[in-house]
């Protein structure tokens, strides 16, 4: 992620709520719509809706806005999975943030700077604001007493992700909410590079380019990796525009978008479901599919409904490793997960 040159604090939080939707890309995210709000953006992206690039060596500042007085977590999940607790940390500051006030890290009067280091590749910044104070025990800690930043347990996304879902899942919906914030890092000297330009007739249009979004349309993305690429451009009430693109350095790519207006769908096509029947050596473990929660092992197992095709199933237990797997379904079956210490 980053290096710390000395580091300030202050910033993001999160709570909870009953069933969060979990994803990639949000990490989290409240099924509900409450009256806290948060925002979280890197200082190349005031809009904090674009991503932007920053090379090994750039100085990164973080920001974040509420509009009621809050409690803010904010952490940064690396390209390789690995997450990085910024705020809460030991460097001093509160996580508390007065309402429709801004809270920048490092802030102009810190004395030291918050370096990118790596590794390269796509980073998502996480932010979590909470009416009250969360318990993040469970998530991460202080591995000595010299440690100014905390250690996060989980080492992938899917595993944080449902780590944060328990914690905000004993506070109430509305008082808890989160935000995202996207940015790429580079090398100090990378390859030969293009950019690419796409144009469309609707505002508020999506970029997604080989699975991950780039931003806003009508902008210039630079930087990228010379290659061909799948891409979408999506926009609400119109059909979703894809095709392939090639990437060539010293080179921008063009790509504009007239959208169509989506017409009336078409019945959705009858899915077939199977029971898949999970057993384990754990009863009472929580079993999320598809970053749903599904239900709790009992008797040694759990049946669960499933449509055909692949899906991602977690199985969380206390004092237990989390298991993350990838499923093919295609008929009634068993699917044994034992948990392990």
């Amino acid at each position: 992620m980053k290096r710390l040159m000395m580091i300030p604090a202050a910033m993001l939080l999160g709570t909870a709520a009953a069933a969060p939707k979990i994803s990639a890309q949000s990490i989290i995210v409240n099924p509900t719509q409450p009256d806290l709000s948060v925002s979280v953006r890197v200082d190349k992206d005031a809009t904090g809706n674009q991503n932007p690039a920053y090379t090994v060596g750039n100085n990164i500042s973080i920001s974040t806005t509420v509009n009621r007085d809050a409690y803010v977590y904010l952490f940064n999940v690396n390209p390789d999975g690995s997450i990085d607790q910024i705020l809460p940390n030991r460097l001093g500051g509160e996580n508390f943030v007065k309402a429709n006030t801004t809270r920048v890290f490092p802030s102009a009067t810190d004395k030291f700077t918050f370096d990118i280091e790596g590794p390269i590749g796509q980073n998502k910044v996480l932010a979590l604001a909470s009416l009250t104070p969360l318990n993040l025990d469970q998530i991460s800690s202080f591995k000595t007493a010299q440690d100014s930043f905390a250690t996060v347990n989980a080492k992938t996304q899917a595993g944080f992700a449902q780590a944060l879902s328990i914690v905000v899942n004993a506070q109430p919906q509305n008082s808890w909410v989160s935000d995202t914030a996207f940015y790429t890092v580079a090398g100090r000297t990378p390859i030969s590079t293009g950019s690419l330009f796409v144009g469309t007739n609707v505002a508020n249009a999506t970029v997604i380019l080989n699975g991950q979004r780039l931003g806003g349309t009508n902008v210039t993305y630079s930087n990228l990796r010379p290659g061909t690429y799948p891409i979408r451009v999506q926009a609400a009430g119109y059909r979703d525009f894809s095709t392939s693109i090639t990437i060539r350095a010293n080179t921008t790519t063009n790509v504009n978008v007239d959208f169509a207006v989506a017409s009336t769908p078409a019945p959705a096509p009858v899915v077939s479901t199977y029971t898949i029947g999970i057993r384990s050596n754990v009863n009472g473990a929580r079993v999320f599919v598809d970053g749903r929660e599904v239900g709790v092992t009992a008797n040694g197992g759990l049946n669960v409904q499933m449509s055909a095709g692949q899906h991602e199933i977690v199985m969380i237990a206390p004092g237990y490793r989390t298991s993350v797997g990838t499923y093919s379904v295609s008929r009634n079956a068993q699917l044994v997960i034992n948990a392990t210490r």
